[in-house]
Formats: C-alpha cells, sequence, structure tokens
C-alpha cells in the first residue's frame, strides 16, 4: 500500500473515531495514536493556542505519541510557531537549517506541522497544530500536507 492509499483509510477511520465525540482532547489523542501508529513517526502530536503568563498566547504541549517534547512554544518561534503564525502548513525537510528551531530531541530531522482552524466570531483563527516529526530526511510531502489537512479538519 502506498502512502496516498495509507493515508485515505486513515482519513476514515478518524472521520469514524471524531464523529459524535465532542471531547476536543480525546479525539486529539486518538489522532495522534492512529497517525503515529500508521506510518510510525518519531513524534506525533498536538499544540493548543492557551492563555500565557509572558505574552497573549502562546502554544501548549496537547496530546502525543512518542518521546518528552517541548512543553510550551511562543508565536513565530520553531516550525510550530512559525505555522501558527503563518496560519499555514509548514513542510521542513531538514529541521537543523529552519532558522530558529527549536531542538526537543536531537533526533528529529524533518517536521510538518499543520494549523488546525476553528470558526470563532465569524471568522477562521488557528487554535492549534498537529506537529509531527521524523528521524529521516525529507519524510513529509504535499502527500502528507493534503492528508494531514484533512484529518484536521475532521477534529
Amino acid at each position: 500500500m502506498n502512502k496516498e492509499e495509507k493515508y485515505q483509510e486513515l482519513v476514515a477511520q478518524v472521520a469514524a473515531i471524531v464523529n459524535g465525540e465532542s471531547d476536543e482532547i480525546a479525539n486529539m489523542a486518538n489522532v495522534a495514536a492512529v497517525l503515529h501508529e500508521a506510518f510510525g513517526f518519531w513524534w506525533t502530536g498536538f499544540y493548543l493556542v492557551k492563555p500565557s503568563a509572558v505574552s497573549s498566547h502562546e502554544l501548549v504541549l496537547g496530546p502525543f505519541q512518542g518521546p518528552i517534547a517541548c512543553t510550551r512554544i511562543p508565536l513565530g518561534k520553531g516550525v510550530c510557531g512559525t505555522a501558527w503564525e503563518r496560519g499555514e502548513t509548514v513542510i521542513v525537510g531538514n529541521v537543523h537549517e529552519f532558522k530558529g528551531h527549536i531542538a526537543c530531541s536531537a533526533e528529529s530531522n524533518s517536521e510538518i506541522v499543520v494549523p488546525i482552524r476553528k470558526a470563532k466570531g465569524g471568522k477562521s483563527e488557528v487554535t492549534g497544530v498537529l506537529d509531527i516529526d521524523s528521524k529521516e530526511f525529507n519524510t513529509f510531502d504535499e502527500t502528507d500536507k493534503k492528508y494531514l489537512e484533512e484529518i484536521v479538519r475532521l477534529l
């Protein structure tokens, strides 16, 4: 089974898992587990936009699968903060070449971060991000982007 076929199956599986479940944290935990298990990524998880004592908001660690992670990430910092600030998916083939990369683990070599958007007050805003890291370089591409964006829209 190629990557696209695997994602197509996962989209259907995720839709079935989250259907009827209103708890966002429970859904994120299951989505992280499904993706992590299906692809064997190094780290798979979520960061949520939350109020901060040091700034108006920051990304705070949410449900994940993998080794210990950074707990808080400011807007515009690292790949996660950059995806949040831009409001768009960021794919990095070599995180060591990404300006301002936050090295939660030296074993991570490539990364994709997909913003989660929710409608609030008549407009769409980023409420969190799906972050996936790989030990391999250049793991992620437009196929990952397409299907991971579809998956986060199900949350």
